[in-house]
């Protein structure tokens, strides 16, 4: 049976039309369904994303109406809708399956390519690098390998493209695309790190690690779990794990006594089977630098090793991988001073891995946003022992500054160029300017990469 007879004339609403939801009303309008879309923006926000729908999908904007539910037979879900809606409680009371653009992604793609593997990785920080690093070091290894989810292109969005054709799928995944999966089975996951995150949609951590470790709902013993040793709530779910008739087998990184990946001595040793504690790389050979990117190479490593890379090709992408824009990004040198653009630091946890990646170099911080919620006390000494001057920008800056009171001289800035302009003013050679916000960007800007732009162009413009 063929996907359109599966689908034609079935009745799907779609909520949020943003680039997952856009992605899955196109794959599912090319398959016959009955498509209509709910956002709680207007038609006049979202006027790019209704650029090119297909004729007949029904749009209800600006809200979420009651008759949108009528005769709903499947509802779809963009990452950004919360599960607890009165909408989406009604579409569940009338016993209408919910589902996220994840989950329909992957039903889609296992239906065309049975035999396609997924490797999925979440965690609160370092999910992009080590995706779009194994994505690469898979391609080494002539693997016809394609990267979608929480990075680059949506997965439905594949439906039609490389992915039907694929041999296996690298897939970034959020907590938010995790709450609305059912079927979701990767063959390799990864959760690389677990901080509180985003507790402005959760009611508190516990609730936000139990999406995250939804990675691994389905996995049984013919899969594997990636976990890092280093991090206590990755050793908790071990213990979870241990003794369950179907857990997934883990495999470690960042720890010597376990199978997995280690660093010691200077060096990045295998401990799999075949590769008895053997050696792969020197660290000063990776080109990605700091301490977290050690980290995200050791578990795409793991995960790609899992997936049959050989080591030379593992070797040769810790080499040549130079890393995503705006995280941890060199834009230039200008005067003796280094400007580093992390705009992808979005909560507290990972402007810590960031402070901590410059050893003695004396640092000028620019942070802020909307806050998520954040532990900003959490820096204190991060702050107190690496920062000379904290420039705060946007609506979190006076939550920041009682938070992080005497730990560093402090200044505050109206916009992205003036942040830029007291921060250059202040530094000396030796120096780095580090932007890192520690908060979401929809404050001042469309999205971390809007932030991390005009950052750089502020720099490039000095």
């Amino acid at each position: 049976m063929s996907l359109l007879n599966v689908f034609k004339g079935k009745k799907v609403l779609i909520f949020g039309l943003k680039r997952s939801g856009r992605a899955a009303a196109l794959a599912l309008a090319n398959l016959g369904a009955k498509v209509s879309i709910t956002d709680m923006k207007t038609a006049g926000e979202l006027s790019q994303e209704i650029k090119g729908l297909p004729a007949g999908i029904d749009l209800h904007l600006g809200g979420h109406p009651a008759e949108a539910l009528e005769g709903v037979e499947l509802v779809v879900l963009s990452p950004g809708v919360p599960m607890g809606i009165p909408s989406l409680k009604e579409a569940a009371r009338r016993g209408v399956e919910i589902i996220g653009e994840l989950e329909l992604g992957y039903r889609l793609l296992k239906y065309e390519n049975p035999l396609v593997e997924f490797y999925a990785v979440t965690g609160t920080n370092g999910k992009s690098t080590t995706s779009t690093l194994l994505h690469y070091m898979l391609l080494k290894a002539g693997r016809k390998a394609v990267l979608a989810g929480n990075i680059g292109q949506a997965l439905t969005g594949f439906l039609t493209g490389d992915a039907k054709s694929a041999d296996c799928v690298v897939v970034e995944v959020s907590s938010f695309q995790l709450e609305a999966v059912s079927d979701f089975k990767p063959a390799i996951a990864a959760i690389l790190n677990l901080a509180p995150d985003h507790l402005d949609r959760y009611a508190g951590r516990k609730a936000y690690y139990e999406a995250k470790m939804r990675i691994y709902e389905r996995q049984d013993y013919g899969d594997y779990l990636v976990l890092n040793s280093a991090d206590p709530a990755c050793r908790g779910i071990a213990r979870r794990l241990k003794g369950a008739a179907a857990a997934p087998r883990i495999i470690w990184f960042g720890g010597n006594k376990n199978p997995g990946l280690y660093e010691k001595g200077g060096s990045v040793f295998i401990n799999l089977p075949g590769m008895d504690n053997m050696e792969l790389v020197k660290t000063s050979g990776i080109r990605i630098k700091g301490a977290h990117n050690l980290e995200n190479a050791m578990a795409a490593g793991c995960m790609a090793f899992l997936a049959g890379v050989p080591a030379g090709a593992v070797r040769a992408a810790l080499m040549e991988f130079p890393g995503l824009p705006h995280r941890m990004e060199f834009v230039r040198e200008l005067d003796g001073v280094s400007y580093i653009n992390d705009s992808k630091g979005t909560n507290p946890p990972a402007v810590l891995r960031s402070l901590e990646s410059f050893g003695k170099n004396p640092l000028i911080l620019i942070a802020g946003g909307r806050d998520k919620n954040g532990d900003f006390e959490s820096l204190r000494d991060a702050v107190k022992k690496h920062v000379k001057l904290l420039v705060l920008i946007g609506e979190a800056s006076g939550k920041i500054a009682a938070a992080l009171e005497g730990a560093s001289a402090m200044g505050r800035a109206r916009d992205m160029g003036e942040a830029v302009r007291i921060a250059r003013q202040a530094a000396r050679p030796g120096d780095v300017v580090l932007l890192s916000p520690a908060c979401a960007s929809f404050d001042m800007f469309k999205d971390f990469e809007d932030r991390g732009g005009k950052f750089s162009e502020e720099v490039r413009g000095l």
